[in-house]
């Protein structure tokens, strides 16, 4: 599989036939893949696809098992998941981003006071010193770091403990941390994941603004057309390899129609290559086993000793198309959405008067009625999740009243999955029985038996929306719902929740799923 990005400068980042398994099971192979200076590069695919595991090899935190990978520079990663330390503060993070500057202003003072002591090779080693130093822009780092972590609304005090954080202060730190640090190459794992408008536009500024090379693996769709100039999609083509696709997602979604309409095409047309040219070595083979004589008349016995020749080029003709045909085009996970019932009361939903301090201040009551649809927006920090966790019973508030329809059922998409026992499977989780879970198309047969703790983020995202689905809700909180989901499930998921008889609760910061749901009742939070 081979994707190659060439500009007339070095490469910053490069693979070589790269390849990952666990479990026995291949998750990448064969990636070939060169980036250079001022690429930035979309990676796409389903669910489980291997995406993570990518940038995991990109940043030298995974060994792979096939082929390599060469770097030319520092990185940085921002993975979605923060591993750290009870010990570990905002601090901790910044000093690991800005050490290289930090080490980079000191080596240019010792330089220069080794200049100014007249130590043999100082003019050198202060003009190395000098021009890392500014590359680095190392004297502006303290203040670069400072405004990233405002800009992402992110916790700046140096003293608190990433463990008092929720999860997404924690990653908007990280994510501040990477983009101050100047480093070479940036390796993304859905960076928007946890981010308002306002923190967006600096990402994308940021992105775009970047010298060096971008990876980045990402569900958001307005992010992929103003950054990527090329998308890397790790769904494998007809001959199982993986494609680059240039430009951003608009041009990839039609490139990638056309490429599968082409697949289908040839796959008819060989399918019935091979079904004609069977039947003709089958005809073949029964003339011969009946000793099959043409009838009596000139050139018969010629004509008799020619039905061996015509079955061995039938059958070569077969092989050599065997040999060649593309598999069947897989047929892709399909989200397909329950039909969930509109509710037993009139008003099935409702607060009034709700705070929760710290967390939720007044707001506007609501209600939601059957089939209702509601946006919840507001920057980071106002009490979407707070409120969606109210409504749902799972927040106690300080004060108002929150009204539940007696058979109402509702049901929570929280914004992160969590699974208290990740050694069951999903179909335990489920009750048992795997048929409901496969029938709404979110997971492969094989991820059905699985333990949890070993699904990708995405599956376990997949999963969470499966178990809830499967609960027939008549009210549906959705907490940043595309959150870790492959851009075709994102597609599939909005077109269900425009015509679900349900009602729908949504807060999101995803600019696309926004749009789409732009005619929805909002509810702006302050």
């Amino acid at each position: 599989m081979r994707a190659r990005l060439v500009q007339p400068r070095h490469a910053h980042l490069r693979t070589e036939d790269l390849g990952k398994g666990f479990e026995a099971r291949p998750v990448l192979s064969g990636v070939h893949l060169t980036a250079s200076t001022g690429q930035r590069l979309g990676v796409i695919g389903e669910n489980g696809r291997g995406k993570s595991t990518l940038l995991r090899l990109l940043a030298g935190d995974l060994e792979p098992d096939a082929g390599t990978v060469t770097r030319h520079g520092s990185v940085a990663t921002a993975a979605q998941e923060l591993p750290f330390t009870a010990d570990d503060t905002v601090g901790t993070l910044l000093d690991h981003a800005l050490a290289p500057a930090r080490a980079a202003v000191a080596e240019v003072d010792g330089a220069a006071a080794a200049l100014a002591d007249a130590e043999p090779g100082a003019d050198d080693r202060y003009a190395v010193a000098l021009a890392e130093a500014e590359r680095l822009e190392a004297w502006d780092a303290e203040r670069r770091a400072d405004l990233a972590l405002a800009a992402l609304d992110a916790p700046a005090d140096r003293a608190l403990r990433l463990a008092e954080l929720s999860v997404g202060q924690r990653y908007r730190v990280r994510l501040a941390c990477v983009l101050a640090e100047r480093a070479d190459i940036l390796l993304l794992d859905e960076p928007t994941n946890h981010l308002d408008a306002s923190g967006m536009a600096y990402l994308t500024a940021r992105l775009r603004e970047h010298q060096g090379v971008v990876v980045l693996v990402s569900h958001d769709r307005a992010l992929l057309d103003e950054v990527c100039t090329a998308l890397l999609d790790l769904d494998p083509n007809a001959e199982g390899e993986v494609v680059l696709h240039g430009g951003g997602y608009s041009a990839y979604r039609s490139a990638k129609a056309a490429e599968r309409a082409r697949w289908e095409q040839r796959y008819a047309l060989e399918a019935s290559r091979d079904a004609e040219l069977r039947e003709q070595v089958s005809a073949a083979e029964a003339r011969l086993v009946t000793s099959w004589r043409p009838p009596k008349g000139a050139g018969r016995h010629k004509r008799a000793t020619r039905a061996p020749s015509r079955m061995r080029t039938v059958a070569r003709r077969l092989e050599e198309l065997t040999d060649r045909r593309v598999p069947e085009p897989p047929a892709p996970l399909r989200f397909a959405s329950p039909d969930l019932e509109a509710g037993p009361d009139e008003v099935l939903l409702g607060a009034s008067g709700v705070t929760v301090p710290g967390r939720l201040r007044p707001h506007p009551d609501l209600a939601v009625a059957a089939g209702g649809r509601l946006v919840v927006s507001g920057a980071n920090g106002t009490g979407k999740s707070t409120l969606l966790g109210v409504l749902a019973g799972r927040v106690v508030p300080a004060s108002g009243a929150v009204h539940r329809g007696g058979r109402t059922r509702i049901g929570l998409l929280a914004q992160e999955s969590d699974f208290p026992d990740p050694s069951l499977s999903p179909v335990r989780l489920a009750g048992g029985d795997a048929e409901p879970l496969r029938g709404l198309g979110l997971l492969a047969d094989v991820d059905l038996t699985r333990p949890v703790g070993r699904l990708s983020t995405g599956q376990r995202r997949r999963l969470s929306l499966a178990l809830l689905l499967l609960r027939a809700p008549h009210v549906l909180l959705l907490d940043e719902p595309t959150n870790h989901l492959s851009i075709a499930l994102v597609d599939e998921l909005t077109e269900a929740l425009l015509v679900t008889a349900a009602a729908v609760v949504v807060a999101t910061h995803d600019r696309r799923l926004r749009a789409d749901l732009g005619d929805w009742p909002e509810l702006e939070l302050i």
